[in-house]
């Protein structure tokens, strides 16, 4: 065989390798240009159309569980309403910003069609009411009260309505059972914002952008409890809206329901006849100013004196909360916002603050005695008090001559507290303080609660003040340089005050601590302040924290969760104390200041313990105090520029225990018609179904009344018919306070007969330099 020499490969397999090298780099250099095609030049297109698949999310708004009062009849709930939205989002693609398909919905809404545009541009610090503080993705409401036949047409016509919407929601409903308002107790829901949504987004209870949130009162306070959890349905779909994804839910969890301890028959008649005495008051002649009264403002706290719970909570002047409902009308905001309305948002019974006039004499009466000084005295009643050459008057200028202090209580000496209190002023080294200066006055008015939150379950609560020498001392450094640029030495009264305070307004005077023992001068309260003071009085000493909630219960009705009444302190004096004080301020009842006030009231069998007080306030007329106890309830009513504590307050106060317990104009007591003659102890049951049923009477109240016949129709302090949960009968207010008027005309046209504790003259004097003034019963 023949050897041939390899040489390498045919040139037939040399070309085929070059051909698939040439092949391959092609197709590397197409897809190469092809990427760069896709990605670089063409890569924000095709971004911008896969943008258009994602996860859509569909959210159905969970239902906000109900506020209930005490017997489970709804303060808050929820109803179904055609509510018209905007889409912000879809309106701003079109030409015009929306404007042209907003007026046309307007002229179909029969809305002004400014209003409608104002509604959907955002709120910021420069845009007023009405705007929209939500996000501005979300559907902004238009209006809530759409007519099915809008609705219709709005849907109808869905190419003439781009970006809007018509259907039916759940939305809040304040239904003021028996004209019983609570406004401010409740509060109110708006929408919640982005930065709510931020700080929210990692705790246990995000928001969602759809949710409405609680603003003010219980509303917010339990917002967590009732907001529920909303359910969310994710789509995954395509830029067309195409669904191309599996669907995931979250089902909707209804929010769970507050029961409090507010029973709306005694709401209304607490709001009823607060209003009243302030209407009465505005016909009363003011001799000190040569007006009439101008009552502008007042507060009444009805609470039960074992437990700290709230029954009736009034604050005046209110408004309806439902005017937030669906958004609020720029109409609406300006009147709840505006110096003219005189800020009906307020809740002036945990955030008005006032001198207590003499219902604060309790406080230096405890102090007097862990100072040493005895309860049975005699201290001396005079006419009138003097401080180096400045005169401080008593009452109407009245010499009881030598009294205890119970007296003192009962009769409202002023002056036996001016010497009591400038006494320990110099005992403390008066103008040259000690290091360790006792201060009994001060510490045991903080030992009282004074000077700080009571804890009740509302926000923004306020502290009131008491002006010890630390308050002193802060607020002459925060205002010294204010002073000195106004005061005038021999300038107007307010001047010569500032000059004054320039100079030593760091010290605590003696003028301060005289006006300061009658609950004058710097000194702050608020009416729930005094409402637990009183109650603890009545209940042997503890101070419980207020509350309004009484207990959450899931929708179902299988958990619930009770919130049980917390102490925070005792007061501070000793048994016999207490029991000396008890007797004082039943005195005061019976035989005292409000003794004209409480004429044919049961006594023997419903002891009431009661205390006046009348505020001067520099540059306005006299604030109006009424503070009282029984053994179930302490009632405290203020009335601004009202008049004097018995007075103006006394009436209302009067009334309110007469719809409580049942009594007659003649006395009697009638336990068909008394309200709430003990506390109630049971809760309302909510069914599975979510219905709700009433509590059972509790024993102690079973004894106390009596069961009505099946027939007796319940009725409203109005005389509508009542709510099928209500057992008995509510007097009317109106009746009520016929009765009161009756009684008064019998006395004589209505007005106080002589000796008996309240003033048809008041003498007018300045109550030296603190430029405070003294107090009246």
């Amino acid at each position: 065989m023949t050897n041939i020499p390899e040489t390498g490969r045919s040139p037939r397999v040399q070309i085929r390798l070059v051909v698939i090298q040439v092949l391959v780099i092609s197709l590397l250099g197409t897809l190469g240009g092809r990427l760069w095609y896709l990605q670089i030049r063409e890569g924000d297109q095709y971004a911008k159309e896969a943008s258009g698949n994602h996860v859509q999310q569909v959210v159905q708004p969970a239902v906000r569980g109900s506020i209930l009062d005490a017997r489970g009849v709804p303060l808050a709930d929820n109803e179904t309403r055609l509510v018209v939205s905007a889409s912000r989002t879809d309106l701003l693609k079109m030409k015009d910003d929306g404007r042209a398909v907003l007026t046309k919905l307007a002229g179909v809404l029969g809305m002004d069609a400014e209003e409608v545009l104002r509604k959907v541009r955002l709120c910021d610090a420069e845009t007023p009411q009405p705007c929209w503080n939500g996000s501005p993705y979300q559907p902004i409401p238009i209006t809530d009260e759409a007519t099915a036949k809008q609705a219709l047409q709005i849907r109808e016509r869905a190419e003439d309505f781009p970006g809007i919407t018509a259907e039916p929601q759940a939305l809040r409903r304040y239904p003021s059972p028996g004209k019983a308002n609570t406004a401010q107790v409740l509060g109110y829901l708006s929408p919640v914002t982005d930065e709510e949504i931020t700080k929210a987004q990692d705790t246990s209870s995000p928001y969602l952008r759809s949710d409405m949130v609680g603003r003010s009162g219980l509303e917010r306070q339990y917002d967590k409890q009732l907001r529920g959890k909303a359910g969310v349905t994710r789509y995954e779909v395509d830029n067309l809206g195409r669904v191309i994804g599996e669907a995931e839910a979250d089902p909707a969890e209804p929010g769970a329901n507050l029961v409090t301890s507010i029973d709306s028959r005694v709401q209304r008649i607490a709001e009823y006849e607060l209003n009243e005495a302030m209407k009465e008051a505005r016909k009363q002649h003011d001799h000190n100013t040569n007006r009439n009264y101008e009552a502008d403002s007042g507060a009444v706290v009805v609470m039960e004196a074992r437990t700290g719970r709230v029954v009736a909570m009034a604050s005046n002047p209110t408004y309806d909360p439902n005017a937030w409902v669906g958004g609020i009308s720029a109409k609406d905001y300006a009147a709840l916002t505006g110096k003219k309305s005189n800020y009906p948002l307020l809740n002036r019974a945990i955030q008005g603050q006032s001198a207590p006039g003499s219902i604060f004499k309790v406080i230096p009466t405890a102090a007097a005695i862990k100072a040493g000084y005895s309860f049975e005295g005699p201290y001396n009643c005079s006419s009138s008090y003097s401080i180096g050459g400045q005169v401080f008057k008593n009452f109407e200028s009245q010499n009881h001559g030598p009294i205890s202090l119970g007296r003192a209580l009962e009769v409202s000496c002023d002056t036996v507290f001016y010497a009591l209190s400038h006494e320990e002023w110099k005992r403390d080294g008066g103008n040259k303080p000690k290091k360790d200066a006792a201060d009994w006055f001060y510490k045991t008015a903080h030992q009282f609660g004074l000077g700080a939150e009571t804890g009740i379950d509302l926000p923004n609560e306020v502290t009131g003040r008491v002006p010890d020498r630390q308050w002193k001392l802060d607020y002459w450094t925060a205002n010294k340089d204010a002073w000195c640029k106004y005061g005038k030495k021999d300038g107007t009264y307010a001047e010569k005050i500032a000059y004054e305070n320039c100079l030593e307004g760091n010290r605590l005077r003696a003028g301060d601590s005289v006006n300061y023992s009658i609950g004058q001068g710097d000194t702050l309260v608020t009416p729930i302040q005094m409402a637990t003071i009183y109650a603890a009085l009545a209940n042997g000493g503890t101070l419980y924290d207020p509350t309004v909630g009484k207990a959450v219960i899931s929708p179902d009705g299988k958990t619930v969760t009770e919130i049980e009444p917390q102490p925070h302190g005792k007061l501070p004096m000793t048994k016999k104390t207490l029991s000396q004080i008890d007797e004082a301020l039943e005195g005061v009842a019976t035989r005292g200041t409000a003794a004209w006030r409480f004429g044919g009231w049961p006594q023997d069998e419903i002891p009431m313990h009661a205390k006046t007080g009348t505020a001067e306030v520099h540059g306005k007329q006299t604030t109006s105090w009424f503070a009282t106890y029984t053994k179930d309830y302490s009632i405290v009513m203020t009335i601004s520029q009202g008049g004097t504590g018995s007075g103006a307050s006394g009436p209302a106060v009067r009334n309110i225990y007469n719809a409580l317990y049942g009594v007659s104009e003649d006395g009697g007591i009638d336990k068909k018609k008394a309200l709430l003659p003990t506390p109630q102890k049971n809760l309302p049951k909510v069914r599975t179904d979510g219905t709700i049923t009433s509590p059972k009477i509790s024993k102690d109240a079973a004894k106390d009344r009596a069961t009505p016949s099946p027939d007796a129709q319940a009725t409203t302090p109005q005389g509508d018919p009542a709510d099928p949960q209500q057992t008995g009968t509510v007097p009317s207010p109106e009746n009520t306070n016929r009765d009161t008027r009756r009684r008064e005309r019998r006395r004589g046209g209505g007005g106080p007969r002589r000796g008996d504790g309240h003033p048809r003259r008041r003498a007018r004097h300045r109550c030296g330099r603190s430029g405070a003034r003294r107090t009246t019963s």
